[in-house]
This record gives structure tokens, C-alpha cells and sequence, in this order.
């Protein structure tokens, strides 16, 4: 009897594990698989980027966190999430998401590189700016890997009248991300 419990145990154990495809499969997978990261091509991404635009600058942390479960995927995966700080010339703190649980980051990353053009995707949320969000693709520019391309596209934000920038002209809404930006490893 024991023996027959331990091959059942044996056989869903088996059974119920996810199978592993890398970064660059662009094919569905099954639900509950784990899209891994299996040639190590998101640690050259982790660490502090810094950019400048507008009079401001950008602090940016990218870190990698494996084997989370994606709920709108159903499925497993490495991705980067990335933190972080904005500041005036002068120093001044514009923005700062740097001390939120990497969980709760409001930049995740996708979890596979884009086919067609070889970046890197994320998706924003900000919900302390009304909900704001939009896309950002990554690249490095060069072969030594300390510089990246940042490309940042808005989505269209319908701005609700409790939102505390609601009354301001288009103009001066809050913008803490630079559109394109290189950002180079610090």
C-alpha cells in the first residue's frame, strides 16, 4: 500500500511540473510553464542606470527576479522590474520609488524579449500619478553593455476630477519618465 501511494506521489509530482522554455521562445506556452531565463541575458541589465533630460535626472534599478507567477500569463517567469528616483539639477527629489517592494514595482517587466527588434518590454503603472501608465523597451546601443536605450510610450491617460493635477493644462501634468532617453551604467 505504501508503495502504491508513493507512485501516485511520484507520478503528480512528475506531472505537475512546469516545463521550462527560455527568454526567446515566441510561441504560447502552456499555462504553468516557466519562461526562463536560461542564458543569463537579463543579469547585464541589472544595476543603477542614470540619464539626464529636461533639467532632470534619472536614477533607474533593474533587477531580476526568477520564477514569479505571472496571473495574466498563467505562468512562471524571470523578469526585471526596475525602481526608480528623479531629481532636479539641483539635487531636489522629484520622484522616488525606490524603496518599494520589488513586488510592487511600478515598472515590470514583461518576462521575453521582443522578437521583431530585440528589447526588452515593460509595462508602467503609476497609480500615485492617477493611474498613469504606458510601455518602455530597452537596448544596449553598444557592445560593452554600459549604455541603454530607454523608449518610454504613454498610454492614453483619461484623467478622472478627483486626480490632483486634473485642473492643469496638458502641459504641466507630472512627467517622471524621459520618452528616449540612453542611459548609461553607473
Amino acid at each position: 500500500m505504501k508503495n502504491i501511494f508513493l507512485i501516485i506521489f511520484i507520478t503528480i509530482t512528475v506531472s505537475c511540473q512546469a516545463q521550462i522554455y527560455p527568454l526567446r521562445t515566441f510561441t504560447e506556452i502552456p499555462e504553468n510553464s516557466y519562461l526562463k531565463d536560461t542564458n543569463n541575458e537579463l543579469s547585464a541589465y541589472e544595476g543603477t542606470w542614470k540619464g539626464v533630460w529636461n533639467n532632470k535626472i534619472i536614477y533607474v534599478t533593474f533587477k531580476k527576479l526568477e520564477h514569479l507567477y505571472i496571473d495574466t500569463f498563467k505562468a512562471y517567469r524571470d523578469i526585471l522590474v526596475a525602481k526608480f528616483k528623479v531629481t532636479d539639477v539641483s539635487g531636489t527629489i522629484l520622484f522616488d520609488n525606490t524603496n518599494l517592494p520589488d513586488t510592487n514595482a511600478k515598472i515590470k517587466g514583461i518576462g521575453r524579449f521582443r522578437k521583431a527588434d530585440d528589447k526588452y518590454p515593460f509595462s508602467y503603472v503609476d497609480m500615485d500619478l492617477c493611474q498613469r501608465s504606458g510601455v518602455i523597451l530597452i537596448n544596449f546601443t553598444d557592445t560593452t553593455k554600459t549604455k541603454l536605450q530607454w523608449s518610454y510610450s504613454q498610454d492614453e491617460n483619461f484623467i478622472e476630477p478627483d486626480c490632483f493635477y486634473y485642473s492643469y493644462a496638458p502641459q504641466d501634468y507630472p512627467q517622471p519618465l524621459p520618452n528616449n532617453i540612453v542611459l548609461t551604467k553607473q
